[in-house]
């Protein structure tokens, strides 16, 4: 499970005072040293019990100009700082299942009951109300190629709860949880890992009960143009074959596979995705023998 991490005593932070000493000395959530000063000023922001609520008054105020700028996440993220090195501070609120936006958008809206790890660090804690419930697992990912249908051979932990004050450290591809809603409307922080190299990494959506892979939900813009230039011109066809070849990411080559065989029919669909076969990775193989049966 996450790694549980004993809040440091300390003075009240400001957001301005953690975003200045965060971007001055930068996020390093694998280093001890950079952890241990992440996790000090995580825990004096969130003894200041003013501040979020101040910024979000002050954001309702400017029409959330500022959220629509900075925001990438659902309407649940609060974009609190965004780092100039590769960090950012954030806050998650989290319904319970007898709020309205609960009912009106439904669980997995807020990816609850979607078992699921991260392709990133990130430091947590808990800032207000009774927190969310997870189910934790740990697995092995130097042990998983990432095929859809793969066994992970999860390891059940436990059950907890964010609770006010809680901090933990989840640890990409390493920890696993099935979140459930709290009792009662509750709101997080976080310090996320915002690294370049985050995108071209697959997260994994699991199937608890047969303990495997059931999706791999990660997309960057990259992968959805290629699907739309390939229909537009040549050059995009173009584009899309050297992806397939040479790109250094096996998702993104078999996607610019996909999209080659999509603008194909009959046997020549079928010759697209059967250059995926010899691919030296397994997910890409794996990914184009599932495409090429449904396309038979």
């Amino acid at each position: 499970m996450p790694r549980l991490i004993d809040p440091p005593a300390g003075p009240e932070y400001d957001l301005e005072e953690v975003a200045a000493l965060l971007d001055e000395h930068g996020v390093d959530l694998t280093d001890e040293d950079n952890l241990a000063r992440c996790a000090g000023l995580l825990a004096g922001l969130a003894r200041n019990r003013s501040f979020l609520a101040n910024r979000v008054i002050a954001e309702l105020k400017a029409s959330f100009a500022g959220q629509l700028e900075l925001s990438r996440y659902s309407a649940q993220v609060f974009l609190l700082h965004r780092g100039r090195r590769g960090w950012f501070l954030r806050a998650n609120l989290w319904p319970a299942a007898t709020d309205a936006v609960h009912a009106a958008s439904g669980a997995a809206a807020f990816a609850y009951g979607l078992p699921h790890d991260h392709n990133f660090h990130f430091l947590t804690a808990g800032y207000w109300g009774p927190g969310y419930v997870s189910d934790y697992y740990d697995y092995d990912a130097e042990a998983v190629d990432g095929r859809l249908g793969e066994p992970l051979n999860l390891c059940f932990v436990e059950r907890s709860r964010l609770a006010e004050g809680r901090m933990m450290l989840y640890r990409a591809h390493r920890d696993i949880h099935s979140q459930l809603p709290p009792e009662r409307l509750s709101v997080s922080l976080n310090i996320m890992d915002e690294g370049e190299h985050i995108p071209w990494r697959d997260q994994y959506i699991v199937d608890l009960e047969a303990g495997t892979i059931a999706r791999r939900p990660t997309l960057t813009q990259a992968e959805m143009l290629l699907r739309c230039a390939v229909h537009l011109t040549e050059e995009g066809r173009d584009v899309a074959d050297h992806f397939a070849r040479a790109h250094p990411v096996p998702r993104v080559r078999a996607n610019a596979i996909a999209a080659l065989a999509a603008v194909e029919e009959g046997r020549a669909r079928e010759a697209a995705l059967e250059r995926g076969l010899a691919d030296p990775d397994p997910r890409v193989r794996d990914d184009c023998e599932r495409w090429l049966a449904a396309a038979t």
